[in-house]
């Protein structure tokens, strides 16, 4: 027989029960249900149906150890859980789960005893995040950067190269047409000194394309994800770029941004790259109207920075981010062809992507894509 203490036991329970029912129905974001003392399953919100693909009409009675592959039920693992979450309170997991449908998916789920005024356990709440889209993101960026350490590996070599072997003899080249200029330089004609000059301005170039390129190389050598401002970035880097703002009577318009998890150093030269450009290749007579902005997507931020500029044929969209590629002549633009390199290898050692949208005389429009990144 029922006695009125064990009645009004179970009537409170019911009723803690109800209201957490009534508060979790509408999520749709996170799978929320309730389970009894043996994880049967006993409500059903939208965001279970969304994320798990079974109807309340379909799951509700049945125990929640259909989310579990065999192989998880062989060991118990849904047991387990109950276990630990009625001796803890409340527990957290990751790992993969079956849908309706017996795809999987990756869900970080929290497990909490729910008691009596006694203490004692009627029930679980459990609520489950699919967090498939974030750890496949977090597995493409562990390849890429598994890519880049390769790449940094093999470019070791060329770097020593670089710095020793085609230097030295550069600057011997350089310093025997200076000697030869000064201990011979009356005997030459025109003509010769002209040559000279020719000589001295190539070596010149050159030693400077090899530090561009040893700059190119080592990007990327010594990083550290933190978490990064960009909008304070772009308002530092409005100030860094304030002269060539001024003289180009440029307007820049800048939205909202967000904070995000990257590498700070490798952002802040990503975006001080892009503005100079839509400086740099702006249209005589007309000031630069620049516009950076951000959209938030399911598994990346995505950054838009419109200029009024000169355009690129498309022709051109993807050699503009090769190293070393110019599409105008020295004297019109100056440059070594290597800035637009540096913020493709940065947005890749985000695991990201950058690309152009153009039209010869409309203006530019680059897209930077950044996963969302975790510390």
């Amino acid at each position: 027989m029922t006695t009125p203490n064990t009645a009004g036991d179970a009537l409170q329970s019911d009723h803690i029960k109800l209201r957490l029912l009534q508060m979790m129905e509408e999520v749709e974001d996170y799978a929320i249900l309730l389970l009894d003392q043996s994880g049967n399953i006993e409500s059903w919100n939208k965001g279970a149906q969304r994320i798990k693909g079974y109807s309340a009409e379909e799951v509700i009675g049945k125990n929640f150890r259909i989310f579990y592959s065999a192989a998880d039920c062989l060991m118990d693992t849904p047991g387990e859980i109950l276990r630990e979450a009625a001796a803890k309170g409340t527990i957290n997991r990751e790992g993969w789960r079956v849908k309706k449908d017996q795809s999987m998916f990756w869900g970080s789920v929290t497990m909490t005893a729910i008691h009596d005024e006694q203490g004692a356990t009627i029930g679980f709440a459990k609520i489950t995040r699919d967090l498939t889209q974030q750890r496949l993101a977090e597995k493409t960026i562990r390849q890429h950067a598994q890519q880049i350490e390769r790449k940094n590996k093999e470019l070791e070599q060329f770097v020593y190269i670089a710095s020793h072997d085609l230097q030295e003899p550069l600057l011997n080249l350089t310093n025997f047409v200076e000697l030869l200029q000064y201990e011979y330089g009356p005997l030459f004609d025109e003509t010769a000194g002209m040559y000279f000059d020719v000589i001295t301005q190539g070596a010149s170039r050159m030693r400077n394309l090899i530090r561009c390129l040893l700059d190119y190389s080592r990007l990327g050598q010594q990083i550290e994800l933190k978490e990064v401002d960009c909008q304070a970035l772009l308002e530092s880097i409005q100030s860094d770029l304030s002269v060539s703002i001024k003289n180009a009577q440029a307007t820049i318009h800048v939205e909202p941004l967000p904070t995000l998890v990257g590498y700070e150093t490798e952002l802040n030269q990503l975006f001080q790259n892009l503005l100079s450009n839509a400086l740099k290749f702006r249209k005589p007579g007309i000031a630069p109207q620049i516009q950076v902005r951000a959209e938030r997507q399911a598994t990346s931020w995505c950054f838009r920075i419109s200029d009024n500029g000169i355009g690129i044929a498309p022709e051109f969209k993807e050699k503009i981010f090769l190293i070393f590629q110019r599409l105008h002549e020295r004297e019109a633009y100056e440059g070594n062809g290597i800035g637009l390199a540096h913020c493709k290898k940065i947005v890749e050692m985000h695991g990201g992507d950058i690309s152009v949208e153009s039209e010869p005389g409309r203006g530019s429009t680059f897209l930077i894509t950044l996963p969302f990144l975790s510390l």
